[in-house]
């Protein structure tokens, strides 16, 4: 069974019979130009904005296509999957439309939006159970479901049939331009999306380099691929949560080291910027993993100048409670916002004296926290300053530790800064 799963690679009369499957519930997404990345970039860069699919991600392509491959008996027993996010809601809406019964296994924790999102695309063909901690936790009890009640369980990535729905992206790309494409920008996660688009683009458009872009803190296939096996990561930062894994598919990761031409990682920080960006610039909203390949481009800057450059926009199901977290990630990665212990004297006008003679004119403070200890000289206390310029660190600090108010930096101490952040 390993063995078989290690030599597949899709083919594209498989792709073109996948395509004719979902024709009917997953929408020919726009390839829109976006003139201000074009502009910034000096290239031709097209955005394929699977952000507007009715389910608002992607995932409805393999989920629909695996889910219409199944045998009556298959179908009759139902179906199972576990997740918390897109593939939940593409699964959802496939069980409806084929008038199936499914089951989603979602963490306790998850927020209720993705729960009610998941319930109105399902409608009566669909049942939630919250249970667990985290996905591990539901993975293993949809697991357990399936063997018990003879289900099918559904896979959000390392599956055939899931993979072979996502590359029907790569041909809906080719058909819609008219000059080749020079480079293609797509989010890796597990890399069903990242391992069918790269199949059909090697097979029909050899030239056209395709860049997996992960996050920094979960570059799980660019580890995989480094270590020329599939590995798995001991620990991910779980903020860019659609492409977040530990692990990626023990089918996708062959595919996607034959056929991608780099994986690159990109900081947390940087996703958050552009998903502001094309908020307030473009009027476009965007999930952490549906900015990943539009934050990849200043990472190519010099490479894509004068290139026809696609971007895969992967989805839009961001949580508006998230918002305070984005801005905050976005200045820190500007180096913008700091954290700092400041010891203040315990005397009148010593909180005065820091904003007047320490304080940059364009300086904010954002964080004020404070405990008066009245057996000391100095009472220490968190605060977190928004500059203007990153510029203006160093001459912050100094100012700061000539008048006796420094303490701590706190922004380079992890087990400190967690807390804050």
């Amino acid at each position: 069974m390993e063995e078989e799963k290690l030599v597949y690679f899709p083919k594209i009369k498989d792709v073109q019979v996948a395509a004719d499957t979902i024709k009917n519930v997953s929408a020919v997404t726009p390839l829109q130009t976006s003139i201000r990345y074009s502009n910034e970039h000096q290239a031709n860069i097209l955005l394929k904005r699977e952000d507007l699919q009715q389910v608002r991600s992607y995932k409805i392509r393999g989920a629909y296509n695996k889910i219409s491959s199944l045998t009556t008996e298959e179908l009759k027993n139902g179906v199972v999957c576990a997740s918390a996010g897109n593939h939940a809601q593409g699964f959802a809406f496939a069980c409806n439309h084929l008038k199936i019964h499914g089951v989603v296994y979602m963490p306790s924790v998850t927020p209720m939006q993705k729960v009610e999102q998941t319930k109105m695309f399902g409608g009566d063909y669909i049942t939630v159970v919250l249970e667990g901690d985290t996905f591990d936790d539901a993975y293993h009890l949809a697991m357990k479901a399936c063997e018990k009640q003879h289900k099918t369980f559904i896979h959000p990535f390392d599956d055939k049939k899931v993979i072979e729905g996502q590359a029907t992206i790569g041909l809906e790309i080719l058909d819609q331009v008219e000059e080749p494409i020079d480079y293609v920008f797509v989010a890796v996660g597990g890399g069903g999306m990242a391992a069918g688009l790269s199949t059909v683009f090697n097979a029909l458009s050899p030239d056209t380099k395709i860049i997996g872009v992960e996050p920094e803190g979960a570059p799980s296939m660019l580890t995989s691929i480094r270590n020329n096996k599939n590995t798995e990561l001991d620990h991910i930062d779980k903020f860019i949560d659609g492409a977040a894994v530990k692990r990626v598919g023990d089918l996708t990761f062959p595919i996607c080291k034959a056929f991608l031409h780099d994986v690159i990682a990109v900081p947390e920080g940087k996703v958050c910027q552009t998903i502001l960006d094309l908020y307030n610039k473009d009027a476009i909203v965007v999930e952490p993993a549906g900015a990943l390949s539009i934050s990849a481009l200043d990472f190519y800057a010099e490479k894509i100048k004068g290139k026809n450059v696609v971007c895969v926009v992967s989805g839009s199901n961001n949580d508006i409670t998230r918002t305070p977290e984005i801005k905050e990630r976005a200045l820190l990665y500007a180096n913008l916002k700091h954290y700092f212990i400041i010891k203040f004297p315990q005397r009148a006008g010593a909180l005065r004296e820091f904003v007047v003679d320490i304080l940059g004119p364009n300086d904010d403070i954002t964080y004020f926290q404070y405990a008066k200890k009245t057996n000391r000289e100095n009472g220490a206390a968190v605060v977190g300053i928004q500059l203007k310029a990153s510029k203006d660190l160093e001459p912050l600090i100094t100012k700061m530790k000539a008048h006796n108010f420094y303490g701590d930096y706190l922004n380079d101490k992890p087990d400190l800064f967690q807390f804050l952040v």
